[in-house]
């Protein structure tokens, strides 16, 4: 990339396509969930344009069928979205010299994707701009909001998606993503990386005995984050 060039909208857009198959599969799987959970194609797409979270759009569905109060739907999506203030911290340095518009609009759409891709870009020392961010995050927003209006469409169709193995769309797209971060962060070692992985994972093992998993997530990605920070000095 010549670095002299000014990063625009478009090359934001095409930074998003890689991951655009991950939206769809994953967009697609909430619908049909969403569906079969007695929500119209309306109400989730609606859910797709305001909540905009997989795991949460996942988890409400299932509360909403069991009939769960709006205060601990409300409560559970606000635990399992908190680890975008860490991914926002992270981000938010390399935009400082933007407005305050500017960074809403970027922390407001920010998902695992975009991050990694982010990230990605910036471990590598390569130029990244607003233009671009809103590129890469308003394509993955379409996508998304797209993939799920479809989803639904289908899950008419599919009224049992147990079957198919939808509910684990999400944590393969997990898996995924940790995937391309080891093989594409060339800044750290694989060991050091892989330490990091497996701390957060038995802390995470421990404190969900004491605390909910939502709680424990962070909790446990905080000390990782800190473990990282000594491991690196």
């Amino acid at each position: 990339m010549n670095i002299n060039r000014q990063l625009t909208f478009y090359d934001g857009v095409k930074a998003c396509i890689p991951t655009v198959l991950g939206y769809m599969s994953i967009g697609l799987a909430t619908g049909v969930i969403g569906n079969a959970s007695n929500l119209s194609v309306l109400e989730v797409t609606l859910m797709s344009i305001i909540v905009y979270a997989g795991a949460s759009q996942f988890i409400i569905t299932g509360m909403m069928l069991i009939g769960s109060p709006i205060s601990a739907i409300v409560l559970t999506a606000f635990l399992i979205n908190s680890r975008h203030f860490l991914m926002s911290m992270a981000t938010a340095p390399h935009f400082k010299r933007y407005s305050l518009l500017n960074n809403i609009g970027i922390g407001s759409l920010l998902t695992d994707e975009s991050f990694a891709v982010s990230m990605s870009s910036i471990s590598k020392k390569e130029p990244i701009n607003d233009s671009w961010m809103h590129g890469l995050n308003v394509t993955a927003y379409l996508s998304w909001i797209v993939a799920c209006f479809l989803g639904a469409l289908i899950g008419q169709w599919l009224p049992d998606p147990e079957p198919f193995g939808l509910d684990f769309a999400l944590v393969a797209m997990f898996i995924g993503l940790l995937y391309l971060q080891l093989i594409g962060d060339k800044s750290k070692k694989i060991v050091k990386l892989l330490i990091v992985m497996a701390s957060v994972a038995l802390i995470l093992i421990i404190l969900m005995r004491f605390m909910s998993p939502e709680a424990a997530l962070l909790a446990a990605t905080l000390i990782g984050c800190l473990i990282g920070v000594v491991i690196e000095k």
